[in-house]
């Protein structure tokens, strides 16, 4: 067997995550929703936003971002980045999103483990590449580059996929495990996408779970999925975010806990979207499956000590 021989990486000035927010649910925040928010004051957890939503320099995005600000902590999540593409990034862009986190200081910064632009084109889709040497190098400069613009550690999120390629090389854990060793990077979890994923292309869901290093796993997302058919009548899911988390997502979800330990945990729904309390609902659920799990690691150390 051949060994492949790794260039050696420059080092770079170290990098931290910001002051942890521990075992909290949150959720996507929509404009919508911002009245009840603020109706309701300061409350346990956070909110995320889509980074490229706020990328303009004022106006009603930012101001209702900063009220938001003001008593919960943010989680931005990225998602135009195009971090698995061939081509440079591009660096009007990464300027932006290292000014959101300037400004913004949020708890949590994230992008996809995809790609969406090609030249000039721009794709409405987080896309699937190849698992191969070529493409964990290119993965692994990008995400250098946007740590080093943020000056501090990136959260990759695994795709939700359809198709996987014939040249890839490596299983989707063993390269995402690749980059968190070469990058020093941060993943999230969307449990979600693992579902999906193993359904649609028919392995198991436990086992990639297994095969994943949750160590590193400083993030966790979950959604709702839609259900459709393929071309021969399969059964074939969606990641679309229009609705609850799946009852299947949240048995996933609780053994990730069971086994990771309580981490924030973010609920997704970007379409449909429902009255505040709906939405609230479900990160509340997250959160209880947080706290029986905290407290039973709590009452676990105690019984030793």
């Amino acid at each position: 067997m051949s060994t492949v021989i790794q260039p050696t990486r420059p080092a770079a000035m170290p990098l931290r995550f910001a002051t942890p927010i521990g075992g909290v649910a949150g959720t996507s925040f929509k404009p919508e929703h911002l009245p009840a928010i603020l109706e309701a004051g300061p409350r346990r957890g956070f909110f995320e936003v889509h980074a490229e939503n706020y990328m303009g320099a004022g106006g009603p995005p930012h101001r209702a971002l900063e009220a938001i600000r003001r008593d919960h902590p943010l989680s931005l999540h990225g998602v135009c980045m195009s971090i698995g593409g061939p081509r440079p990034l591009d660096k009007a862009h990464l300027a932006r999103f290292r000014g959101l986190v300037a400004r913004y200081q949020p708890a949590l910064v994230s992008e996809h483990l995809a790609w969406s632009t090609h030249e000039t084109n721009f794709f409405n889709d987080l896309l699937p590449l190849p698992y191969t040497e070529a493409t964990l190098a290119c993965v692994c400069d990008h995400i250098d580059q946007v740590q080093e613009a943020i000056r501090r550690p990136l959260l990759l999120e695994n795709p939700s996929t359809y198709v996987a390629f014939r040249e890839s090389s490596m299983r989707e854990t063993e390269f995402i495990r690749a980059i968190a060793e070469r990058t020093g990077c941060g993943l999230l979890l969307d449990v979600n996408n693992v579902f999906i994923s193993a359904t649609n292309q028919g392995y198991s869901a436990l086992d990639y779970l297994a095969d994943l290093p949750l160590s590193h796993v400083q993030e966790i997302h979950l959604a709702g999925h839609a259900e459709q058919a393929d071309d021969e009548g399969y059964l074939l899911l969606i990641d679309s975010h229009d609705g609850p988390v799946a009852d299947a997502v949240w048995k996933l979800y609780e053994i990730v806990i069971r086994r990771r330990g309580a981490v924030p945990t973010l609920v997704e729904w970007d379409s449909k979207i429902p009255d505040w309390p709906v939405l609230q609902a479900e990160a509340l659920a997250a959160q209880a499956i947080l706290d029986r799990h905290q407290s039973t690691a709590m009452a676990g150390e105690r019984h030793a000590a």
